[in-house]
């Protein structure tokens, strides 16, 4: 029997794909390795396996094979894949996009607060999904009930910036293999409560789901729980009470960053799931806190923007790499802090 396991990885920055590997069996006679897969793997049909191929996606002892390849006993074969398909009716609508790159493989949007990406519970409408669904109606990629079409990874509803949505399949299970290695640069900016001592630092702990509270997430730092993740931050400007901080993902669950910054003790301002919309740090002063007050009404979400992305073009395989400016919510916090900070020490 061949030894096998397979994770299915959602991860909140997170690609959207299915990862196998095995080790075929020492008994195992010569066998095409599409058939091989799609005997042993649920819902592996010979196309999906073929597009998997086809984007360099099966791998044989770490060597992209085509789907012909012939196996032999005790080879390591890894594939990741897109999600099997589920049926949902996807409804065009007209939502205004913020395109910032397009070709005919794929999009770069970058995406406002407030838009979730996909349907799912309680919301089946007004995603970034209906968007595409309409923007791109004679595409076959978006003709589909699949909820997540095009998507290899996605963005929390009240963070902003930057997002790759595949337009083929090729380019989508080849950007998903990238989401999966690593290999694609993403960097966020932050504003957090307290001035962060650090100049630069990594965190490193597991991320699951609260066993107290399923819709938040937290660390694990015995590592019993949850999935390994790692963030990169380096301090952009220390602003009195809050420091804007750059964030880079080595690894992309859900939440992290807030998570993360949550354990040591900086919460993303105005993160309402992670206690960052309580006055976290300053004075008991009337004034300081109708001014914080203020600065969650100009931001009413958490301060965190996808600000750069960087990737593998799946056809001409250049490095492509996206920058975006702050919204405009976030950098008037910022200026108001400044402003505050400024004025103050000026007293």
């Amino acid at each position: 029997m061949e030894e096998y396991f397979d994770e299915f990885e959602e991860q909140e920055d997170g690609a959207l794909f299915e990862h196998h590997r095995l080790t075929v069996d020492p008994g195992q006679s010569l066998l095409r390795i599409d058939k091989f897969l799609a005997n042993r793997l649920v819902n592996a049909s010979r196309n999906r396996l073929q597009q998997a191929a086809d984007a360099g996606n099966i791998l044989v002892n770490n060597v992209p094979v085509k789907s012909s390849y012939r196996i032999k006993p005790f080879y390591d074969i890894q594939i990741v894949m897109d999600y099997p398909k589920r049926e949902l009716k996807i409804i065009p609508e007209n939502i205004p996009l913020n395109i910032v790159y397009e070709d005919d493989q794929l999009i770069v949007i970058n995406k406002p607060a407030g838009l979730v990406v996909h349907p799912g519970h309680g919301n089946y409408t007004g995603t970034l999904v209906n968007a595409l669904a309409w923007y791109y109606k004679d595409l076959p990629l978006f003709n589909t009930t699949d909820p997540r079409p095009g998507l290899v990874h996605r963005i929390d509803k009240d963070t902003s910036g930057l997002l790759v949505v595949a337009k083929t399949e090729l380019a989508k299970t080849s950007l998903a293999m990238q989401f999966f290695d690593k290999t694609t640069e993403r960097k966020y900016m932050a504003l957090v409560w307290g001035s962060v001592k650090d100049d630069s630092g990594t965190i490193t702990g597991n991320i699951g789901r609260s066993p107290k509270n399923r819709q938040v997430f937290m660390v694990f730092p015995e590592g019993d729980h949850g999935k390994h993740a790692v963030t990169h931050y380096k301090v952009l400007r220390r602003i009195g009470y809050v420091t804007l901080v750059e964030c880079q993902l080595e690894t992309g669950r859900t939440h992290q960053i807030r998570v993360h910054m949550k354990y040591i003790n900086h919460p993303i301002f105005n993160d309402a799931n992670y206690g960052g919309d309580e006055i976290l740090r300053g004075t008991t002063f009337s004034k300081y806190r109708q001014f914080v007050m203020n600065c969650f009404k100009i931001l009413p979400r958490q301060a965190l923007h996808a600000k750069t992305l960087g990737f593998i073009h799946p056809v001409t395989k250049e490095k492509m790499l996206f920058d975006s400016e702050l919204p405009d919510d976030m950098a008037t916090a910022i200026e108001k802090w400044e402003n505050y900070i400024s004025n103050r020490y000026e007293e």
